[in-house]
């Protein structure tokens, strides 16, 4: 029976100023409004964005490169316990090479990272288990194929679900 189950909404490098929130896809406010808690792994640009998500949802957010205007209320990183599943959080994860031993040494005793920073999906197994998960950008898809958000549902210390949401 499951006592503690978290769905987790993720998004990254989402890039917007004020007066813009009607580029983030509508699809994104929904499952947002579904989820019990919002993470953002960085790059949110101004506060609207945050207080939008956080009078919808819980929101946790870390600092990106560009969060020049908010770099003073938000960690470079963030570690928290969410449905029994140690969650750390950061922007630029590195390149790809060495990332899953690296992720492993910042954070060791984390079961998923959430990462942001190259706009490109990511969700595989690291080093000694631990998932490594970045949702893409919902509003700037670069070289993705897609826009793309993630969807998490963490519950009785395991992670039960992950998937990236193309949108």
């Amino acid at each position: 029976m499951t006592t503690d189950r978290v769905r987790v909404a993720v998004v990254a490098d989402t890039h917007l100023r004020a007066g813009t929130l009607d580029r983030l896809p509508t699809e994104v406010w929904r499952r947002v409004a579904a989820a019990d808690v919002v993470l953002h792994a960085g790059d949110v640009v101004e506060d609207e964005l945050l207080a939008a998500l956080a009078a919808e949802t819980p929101t946790h957010a870390v600092l990106g490169n560009n969060d020049t205007a908010i770099g003073d209320r938000l960690p470079e990183t963030l570690e928290l316990v969410l449905g029994g599943v140690r969650v750390a959080m950061i922007h630029d994860s590195g390149t790809s090479a060495g990332r899953a031993g690296r992720m492993r040494r910042r954070f060791p005793d984390a079961d998923i990272v959430v990462f942001g920073h190259s706009h490109l999906p990511l969700d595989e197994e690291g080093d000694g288990g631990q998932r490594l998960f970045n949702p893409g950008s919902p509003t700037q898809r670069r070289r993705a194929p897609t826009h793309t958000m993630g969807e998490l549902v963490l519950a009785d210390g395991e992670i039960a679900g992950h998937a990236l949401v193309h949108l």
